[in-house]
């Protein structure tokens, strides 16, 4: 029977935000996220802006997907601002505000962040409240046996806090955002909870919290599957599906021929095309170009495949690296595989779990090998003897990935197939183990696997300073006593080299060796040799000392013929190492375990499986002065949790509103001789390039006062440092701002110039001081000299080094400014200082105070960055020029 329900035309992308329909058509822009779309083209502004790169999870929200044949909903945080709404037909989207509001009703979730005081600023919240809404939908999708006890969920302890792993937050601190996230916890202790607004202590009880039900997330709404359904019947009839357009198309191939049969098209050319599946490459490189069309190839059917032989299992390279994850820790389980779990482990470090919910592995690959991206998963995949499947013009071609990562920079005629990674058992790996040595005595064999990685974050958004990974097959000699490394592939990444190698010299140097201290001694010395990060990489010292103290650690054990695995800390369930890469974190506790009993470890052996060090928190609560000390519920806190709470950038645009992005330098001391637009990017809607020469008559070039003075608006017609702002590009979307910013071209000149004051050795050099303001003078306190003379310790001299501090204040610093009447405006600013934005817009436009409002509705951090910093960005949001008018934010 036919469906009644009517049916989109095939051009259109059809989804749901929050319940509510929307559709696309071709002139929508391709490029545009699903952050800007939320923002832009619907009510709901809780997903926030915050880096803009996938790493704050400020703008998380939850994405669900219905698969009709198998009548299933599945659910997954996402990081909207890499998303591209394109590519979410018949996809729903939930943000904060679909959960509850204030006026219908709160969802726990939002409650609970509330009363356990896990918001401050409130601009990440949001973004936490979905990753912890994601996870507790998840876990009742997969759950099975009988359902939690009243008002919990599904959801252990230890997963409530992996829950929002890479959402970040400046100021609340995470163990209250922890407490309410395990408050949902089954296992939970009640007791173990921190101060909260719902009971006192010794009095816990769950009745007292917020009512949680399961199914209150993520409810697929049902004009969305009839539609889903209905359109399976047309696909089966349709070939690619394309978003036609007179400007802009986006494309959804079905197979490989017509992928290829796309690019080959007059329509299709590689500089204004680009090919997409995750898009989160967007957040490591970020756009500097306007593409006209958009491949989008997650629905190419090979590329999503998943099979598995003797040999190993292979891989779609459109799968994503959630999915990887939970496909290796199934068939390391079900074959036992030594390797399998511990690349699951390696990958839940790399990103976070929105991000990776996206993002691809062949993606990840592909940027390893044409971008130079520092790849932890091409490091590790490459440790474990894997090969790739790739499509060329001439046909398919196998290759390790050794190879494919040495080829030339793939461009969008190769495409990435699929990966194959190899079972590593004692059963499929050839050697000589279980041979008879010259004496007669047989010798045992043993496969050993270990992944590592430093980084300034052991989990989350943080690019490794090194990775590595290392396979090993040894043999024991009974009759010698010693063990002998039969097979090796060590591979280093991320240390200042075009993509992941293989330590081949170190190799050829060991395989073959009984494993002594001299030998590993002589290894270490040819490994330094070898790893030799490139000319002008930082901490090169440090990267290289970090390969040789990895190896080590690997080695050193079977020095002793014994295997001491890292302790382990468990993410969803399986574990990864403590130390996080860290050699100088050896740990807890040593495990001797013999050659005998390596190959049935498992890597979850040892289990912590919480994130967080335990902690009490003890809190004396005076009387004397009640009511003043008692815990209370920061005012607004639900309303920054449900996304209602508006900050500058949340308050709708005025129609014709325009966007302001600056344009700074890149040289540290010059002169400013022009600033024009590329002219390759004419088709971005941008209005003007606002330089000093356009600060109105009477106005001045300030920008900011500072106790060592006036700064100036823009570093013009001279550079003071390089990253001073020299103008402003205005256009009709922030995107496009952005990008013409970026591309800006700015004609320096050095000419009559001194070298730049780089360092504070070379300003103390040439006598470059500021001059320090009167109240900062030191003030004599007793007698200096007697008291030197009296000292038992003394210090004659020291040298302490300060390095340069980053406030690290989620929001961004933003302004609005709205025309008002009689030559007035209103000015809308995340600025700790409003006081001081209202002079400094006077001053730089020449007009009296009275007629310059500004307003701070609240600020999303600060920390003194927004400040004396954010005036800038208010002194820069309004002004006159030939006879229009013009707003940015």
């Amino acid at each position: 029977m036919a469906s009644s329900t009517p049916q989109p035309p095939p051009s259109a992308a059809v989804f749901a935000v929050n319940g509510q329909r929307f559709e696309l058509r071709g002139g929508d822009d391709p490029g545009a996220t699903l952050l800007d779309f939320i923002r832009t083209r619907t009510r709901f502004t809780g997903p926030k802006l915050g880096c803009g790169e996938g790493g704050c999870g400020a703008c998380v929200v939850l994405l669900s997907t219905y698969d009709a044949a198998a009548d299933q909903v599945s659910h997954a945080a996402v990081s909207s601002c890499l998303t591209l709404v394109h590519g979410l037909h018949h996809c729903a989207v939930t943000t904060t505000e679909g959960l509850g509001n204030s006026r219908d009703g709160l969802h726990a979730v939002h409650a609970r962040f509330a009363g356990f005081h896990a918001s401050q600023c409130g601009f990440c919240t949001p973004g936490m409240c979905m990753s912890l809404a994601a996870a507790l939908a998840g876990a009742e999708g997969k759950g099975s046996g009988p359902p939690p006890r009243e008002g919990f969920s599904r959801l252990t302890s230890a997963d409530a806090e992996r829950a929002v792993v890479g959402n970040l937050c400046r100021c609340t601190g995470y163990r209250p955002i922890a407490d309410a996230c395990k408050s949902f916890a089954a296992d939970v202790d009640l007791e173990d909870l921190g101060l909260n607004s719902f009971w006192k202590k010794g009095d816990a009880h769950v009745d007292k919290l917020p009512p949680y039900k399961e199914g209150s997330i993520g409810a697929f709404p049902e004009f969305l599957k009839a539609e889903i359904r209905a359109s399976l019947r047309i696909d089966k009839c349709m070939s690619a599906t394309v978003m036609a357009g007179s400007e802009s198309s986006w494309h959804r191939p079905r197979s490989v021929e017509e992928y290829y049969r796309l690019i080959a098209s007059d329509s299709v050319d590689g500089s204004g095309t680009k090919v997409v599946a995750g898009n989160t490459s967007s957040g490591v490189y970020r756009e500097a170009e306007v593409y006209d069309r958009y491949i989008d190839l997650r629905d190419i059917p090979e590329l999503n495949s998943v099979s598995k032989d003797s040999e190993g299992v292979q891989i779609g390279a459109a799968t994503s690296i959630s999915r990887v994850i939970e496909i290796l820790r199934r068939e390391g389980d079900d074959c036992k595989d030594v390797i399998f779990g511990k690349i699951a482990d390696h990958m839940e470090k790399v990103s976070s779990h929105y991000v990776r919910n996206t993002a691809t592995l062949g993606g990840n690959l592909v940027m390893a090998q044409r971008d130079e991206f520092p790849s932890d998963i091409a490091t590790i995949l490459l440790a474990a003897g894997s090969s790739v499947c790739i499509q060329v013009s001439s046909g398919k071609l196998n290759v390790t990935l050794d190879e494919f990562l040495e080829m030339p920079p793939c461009d969008y005629k190769t495409l990435l197939l699929s990966i194959s990674v190899p079972h590593c058992t004692p059963d499929n790996v050839s050697s000589s183990a279980g041979a008879v040595n010259m004496t007669g005595d047989k010798t045992e064999s043993s496969l050993l696997f270990e992944t590592y990685r430093a980084a300034l974050r052991p989990l989350g958004n943080a690019v490794a300073y090194l990775n590595c990974a290392f396979f090993a097959q040894i043999s024991s000699d009974e009759s010698s006593g010693s063990l002998i490394l039969e097979k090796l592939n060590l591979a280093f990444g991320a240390f200042g080299t075009r993509h992941a190698i293989r330590g081949r010299d170190v190799e050829k140097y060991l395989v073959g060796k009984p494993i002594s201290a001299s030998v590993l001694l002589e290894a270490c010395t040819v490994l330094k040799k070898s790893i030799v990060p490139k000319e002008g990489t930082t901490h090169s010292a440090y990267r290289s000392s970090l390969a040789v103290a990895f190896l080590f650690t690997f080695l050193y054990p079977m020095t002793k013929r014994n295997v001491k695995p890292a302790r382990s800390a468990r993410l969803n369930g399986h574990a990864a190492s403590d130390t996080n890469g860290n050699p100088n974190c050896p740990p807890s506790a040593d495990i001797d375990l013999s050659l005998k009993e390596t190959n049935s470890v498992k890597s979850g052996l040892h289990n912590n499986d919480h994130i967080l060090e335990s902690c009490k928190q003890i809190v004396e609560i005076s009387k004397d002065y009640l009511p003043v000390g008692i815990p209370a519920k920061k005012v607004g806190a639900e309303l920054q949790a449900s996304g209602e709470a508006v900050y500058v950038d949340d308050i709708p645009s005025p129609e014709g509103c325009l966007y302001g992005a600056f344009v700074y330098s890149t040289k540290p001391l010059a002169h400013v001789n022009s600033i024009e637009l590329d002219p390759s990017l004419e088709q971005l809607k941008t209005v003007a390039v606002i330089t000093v020469k356009d600060i109105p008559k009477g106005g001045g070039n300030f920008g900011a006062n500072t106790i060592f003075g006036p700064e100036p608006l823009f570093g013009d017609p001279l550079t003071q440092c390089a990253g001073e702002p020299l103008g402003i590009v205005v256009a009709e979307t922030r995107n496009f701002a952005n990008i013409a910013a970026k591309r800006a071209v700015v004609n320096y000149s050095t000419e009559t110039l001194d070298s730049p004051v780089l360092s504070i050795e070379e300003a103390v050099r040439r006598c470059s001081y500021f001059e320090t303001p009167p109240f900062l003078l030191p003030q004599n306190v007793g007698d200096f000299s007697k008291g030197m003379e009296e000292a038992d310790q003394k210090i004659y001299s020291a040298e302490v080094k300060l390095n340069s501090q980053y406030y690290f204040y989620m929001e961004t610093q933003t302004a609005l400014a709205i025309p008002d009447e009689d030559n007035c405006m209103v000015v809308y600013s995340s600025s700790q200082c409003p006081e001081a934005a209202q002079n400094n817009i006077a001053t730089c436009l020449g007009l009296p105070c009275h007629n310059v409002r500004v307003i701070t509705r609240r600020v999303g951090g600060g920390f003194g960055g927004k400040a004396v910093r954010s005036l800038p960005f208010s002194s820069a949001t309004y002004r006159r020029r030939q006879g229009w008018l013009q707003s940015c934010c």
